[in-house]
């Protein structure tokens, strides 16, 4: 059986040894071996679960839930259908967040366009800058 230092954990999943620690604490990861010196290693199941939280924790699943998840896995096989309708939930929500930040992302490139379009055209009217005594573009409204 192959096993992983903390460090090694660490670095493939580009978490501080803290951050490995609290997911241990948390109740996101079992309970993890130790070699006959004592030290923390971790199985190559450890680190598919690991890498699952992490995409998880990366779009923002509350660490509650992440724990809900992470029990219905050591449960066994049987939480199958509760552990995809947790992902679905967890889906829906962040095809929600996509579309708002697509809608902000398409509000700034409007600006950006925007910008362009005044400097092309020359229209960018300088005001000194109060504080630094150099010259600023005075912005329309936002």
């Amino acid at each position: 059986m192959d096993y992983y230092t903390p460090g090694q954990m660490a670095e493939r999943f580009d978490l501080t040894l803290d951050t490995l620690r609290y997911y241990e604490k948390a109740g996101l990861l079992r309970q993890v071996d130790r070699a006959p010196s004592g030290h923390r290693r971790y199985r190559a199941d450890d680190a598919e679960l690991l890498h699952l939280i992490r995409c998880l924790r990366d779009t923002d699943m509350p660490i509650a839930r992440l724990r809900e998840f992470a029990e219905l896995v050591r449960a066994g096989d049987h939480t199958i259908p509760e552990r995809v309708e947790v992902l679905q939930s967890h889906q829906r929500r962040l095809d929600e967040h996509i579309a708002e930040l697509r809608v902000r992302q398409a509000a700034i490139q409007h600006k950006i366009e925007y910008y362009f379009g005044v400097l092309a055209g020359g229209g960018v009217d300088v005001a000194p800058a109060s504080d630094d005594h150099t010259s600023r573009p005075v912005e329309e409204a936002l």
